[in-house]
């Protein structure tokens, strides 16, 4: 994908800088999550359902349904299953770091808005006593991060989704998902974060849905879809290096452009529908808060399944 030309800002970062873009970024999420999204979060991400917790001697009142015949039958005294809320989960963030993903014609890139988003749920996660893992991926992994529960580690993931100066450039989504499929041994919520400029991943994405619930959130810069009549200008493709050069004063090549662009887009949705994974979209232009928002409020209404 060609894209107007956009300079590499994390690699302008001092150390100074960058510890206080983490901390800028630290207060915020924590601010979002107290205000906004614990409570969707923790209605909506409330375990995997019940399991079985013990066998205990019936006393008057218990449900008669919850007897346990075989043990009574052995005990020659009624007893009843108990049965508690599984309630820890494990997050899987899987953030796209490659080129593309610096593109931005906005003050915060792709991957400024990807860092943001996944440390929000990170520490929405460790609100909710959940563990939470990452995987950072470009045309190769370039990160992962083990499931564990405490701020320190949720600290460590903000830096180096901001920080790391990825090994590759491309995009392999299906690397990220078939390293996730390796190490979650048992069923996760997963968001895959990411501009979906990449191919070939759909086996995997299709197999890691079958056991995951993941949530794709995708990532636009406004100029990924319209250009502006501004004379001659560069297009580059931030990951092969190809360039194409075009004339935005011709209302034509504009409206080629903006077409393709939609229905790049379109082709997206279609396909992240036809996996069953749910896309929230976000752009560079706008508030991340509004599609989060909406996104757990709908999961909220749906009958939950145990």
């Amino acid at each position: 994908m060609t894209t107007p030309a956009a300079t590499n800002l994390h690699a302008e970062l001092t150390p100074e800088e960058m510890a206080a873009r983490v901390r800028r970024l630290q207060i915020q999420a924590k601010r979002l999550v107290r205000m906004l999204f614990l409570g969707e979060y923790h209605s909506v991400f409330r375990g995997r359902g019940i399991e079985f917790s013990e066998v205990r001697e019936y006393v008057p009142g218990d449900e008669v349904r919850a007897i346990d015949w075989n043990v009574t039958a052995r005990m020659n005294t009624p007893y009843i299953k108990k049965f508690v809320e599984e309630r820890e989960l494990v997050v899987y963030l899987l953030v796209d770091l490659s080129a593309s993903s610096g593109f931005s014609t906005m003050p915060f890139s792709k991957r400024d808005l990807a860092a943001e988003i996944a440390t929000l749920i990170a520490f929405a996660a460790d609100a909710n006593n959940d563990r939470v893992a990452a995987i950072a991926f470009t045309d190769r992994v370039e990160l992962f991060l083990r499931p564990r529960k405490e701020t320190q580690h949720v600290l460590r993931m903000a830096r180096d989704f901001i920080s790391l100066q990825p090994a590759g450039r491309g995009t392999d989504l299906a690397s990220a998902l078939d390293l996730l499929m390796r190490v979650a041994k048992r069923p996760g919520v997963v968001f895959l974060l990411s501009d979906f400029h990449a191919s070939g991943f759909e086996a995997s994405l299709r197999l890691a849905a079958q056991k995951h619930d993941i949530i794709a959130v995708s990532l636009t810069d406004a100029r990924e879809l319209t250009l502006p009549a501004a004379g001659l200008m560069l297009l580059r493709d931030p990951e092969t290096g190809g360039r194409a050069l075009i004339d935005t004063e011709d209302r034509g090549q504009r409206e080629a452009y903006a077409t393709a662009g939609a229905a790049r887009i379109a082709r997206r949705r279609r396909l992240l529908s036809s996996l069953g994974v749910e896309e929230v979209p976000v752009r560079t232009d706008a508030s991340y808060v509004k599609p989060l928002m909406t996104f757990f409020r709908s999961r909220a209404k749906r009958p939950r399944s145990v």
